[in-house]
C-alpha cells in the first residue's frame, strides 16, 4: 500500500533500521544508562546547542504532555490555535494528565500571533482564573503552514514579555526547516523557544520522540514527569539511537526534502486539473477541496483522509519515501475519475 493519508504510515528508513539493529546486541542497562542513550544525547546536543536537554518518551502525545506539566502548574493555562494537535488528537490528554486549562484560539492558518494571543492574556493574579503560562505552537501547523523565524521570535519576545513559556511542537520540524533553509537549531532555541517536542517518527524514523527543555528549570523536573507521565522506557537504547541515526549525516534534512518536494509536485499536478487548495503547501501536507463524489471514488484506489466533510476537504501528507511514481498515480486517477464524472 502506498498512502497519502499521514506521514506515519511510511516505513523506517534503512540507516535508522540499521541503527536499530546494532544496538541490539548483548545485554545494556536499562532506563538510560547505556551507551546509545548517552551518545543520541550528545549528539542532540550537537545539533541543538549545549543548553538541549533531551528526555527520550514513547510517542508524540507523550512528549507533548509532558511539556505542558514541565511548564504548567495544574491551576496556569496554556494556548494554542483551535486546530493544534493538543486541543484535537490528543483526547484531551495533555489538560487531563497536567491539571492545566487549554485554551483554544481561532486563527486563519493555524498560526498564532502576539495579535491574537494578547486579548486573551488577562486575570494574572487573580484567584479566579486560570493563570496564563504556556503558548504552544506547531512547526509544521496541522494545516500545513510554516511559521517564519521572525514570526517564532516575535511569538518568543512577546509572550516572555508576559513571564510564560514559548513550546514547539515539532513532529514535523525538519519539514519546516528544510522549508524555511534553516537548521532545526536556528527555527528553535536561537528563536527563544523555551521547550520542544522533537519527534522523528514522521519523517523515518520507528518511534523517536523526545521532549528537549533548554531551561534548567525545565529540564530539571521531567526525569520525574516523563516517570509519573508512563513515558519512561526500560530499554531506552532502541528509541535513542535512532536519534542518533536521525541526525547524523542530515538524514532528517534529506528526508524531508524529499517529502516537501512531494508535496509540491503533487500540488502544482493538481493544480493544473483545477484543484482549489485552501492553505498554503509550506511542507508536506496539503489541504484541497475535493467533489465528495470524486474523492470517494478515489478513495478506492488511495489511502487519505477526509479533513472537513463539511467543506469537502481532504488533506494528502506526503512521507520521506513517497516518489514521483506515486504522485503520477494518484493524479493520474484523480484525472481519470473527473473525466468520467
Amino acid at each position: 500500500m502506498r498512502s497519502f493519508g499521514s506521514d506515519n504510515n511510511s516505513g523506517v528508513h534503512p540507516q535508522v533500521m540499521d541503527a536499530i539493529m546494532r544496538a541490539n546486541a548483548d545485554h545494556a542497562l536499562a532506563y538510560g544508562d547505556d551507551e546509545w542513550t548517552l551518545q543520541a544525547i550528545a549528539d542532540l546536543k550537537c545539533t541543538f546547542g549545549a543548553s538541549a536537554e533531551p528526555f527520550f518518551v514513547f510517542n508524540g502525545t507523550g512528549a507533548n504532555v509532558c511539556a505542558v506539566r514541565a511548564c504548567c502548574k495544574p491551576w496556569e493555562s496554556v494556548f494554542c490555535a483551535s486546530t493544534a494537535h493538543i486541543a484535537v488528537d490528543e483526547c484531551g490528554a495533555p489538560g487531563f494528565l497536567s491539571g492545566a486549562a487549554v485554551k483554544e484560539i481561532d486563527t486563519p492558518n493555524g498560526k498564532l500571533t502576539p495579535d491574537l494571543l494578547k486579548p486573551h492574556l488577562h486575570g494574572f493574579g487573580f484567584e479566579h482564573h486560570s493563570q496564563p503560562k504556556m503558548v504552544y505552537i506547531s512547526e509544521v501547523t496541522e494545516l500545513g503552514t510554516v511559521y517564519s523565524t521572525d514570526e517564532i521570535r516575535a511569538l518568543a519576545d512577546f509572550v516572555h514579555g508576559y513571564g510564560m513559556y514559548l513550546h514547539m511542537d515539532g513532529a514535523r520540524l525538519a519539514n519546516a526547516a528544510v522549508s524555511l533553509q534553516k537548521t532545526v537549531k536556528e527555527i528553535t532555541v536561537d528563536c527563544g523557544v523555551d521547550i520542544l517536542s522533537f519527534g522523528g517518527t514522521k519523517n523515518g524514523c520507528m518511534m523517536a520522540e523526545s521532549v528537549i527543555a533548554f531551561h534548567p528549570e525545565l529540564a530539571e523536573s521531567l526525569k520525574y514527569i516523563r516517570k509519573q507521565s508512563a513515558q519512561l522506557c526500560s530499554k531506552m537504547r532502541y528509541v535513542a539511537v535512532q536519534f542518533s541515526a536521525y541526525v547524523k549525516d542530515d538524514l532528517l534534512y534529506r528526508n524531508a526534502q524529499n517529502a516537501n518536494a512531494m508535496a509540491q509536485l503533487l500540488r502544482a499536478e493538481l493544480e493544473k486539473s483545477g484543484c482549489s487548495f485552501t492553505q498554503a503547501t509550506d511542507a508536506n501536507t496539503l489541504l484541497l477541496k475535493m467533489d465528495p463524489i470524486v474523492a470517494e471514488k478515489l478513495l478506492e484506489k488511495h489511502f487519505f483522509y477526509v479533513w472537513d466533510e463539511n467543506t469537502h476537504e481532504i488533506r494528502f501528507v506526503t512521507s520521506w519515501d513517497t516518489t514521483e511514481a506515486d504522485v503520477r498515480a494518484i493524479v493520474d486517477d484523480y484525472r481519470a475519475i473527473v473525466a468520467e464524472k
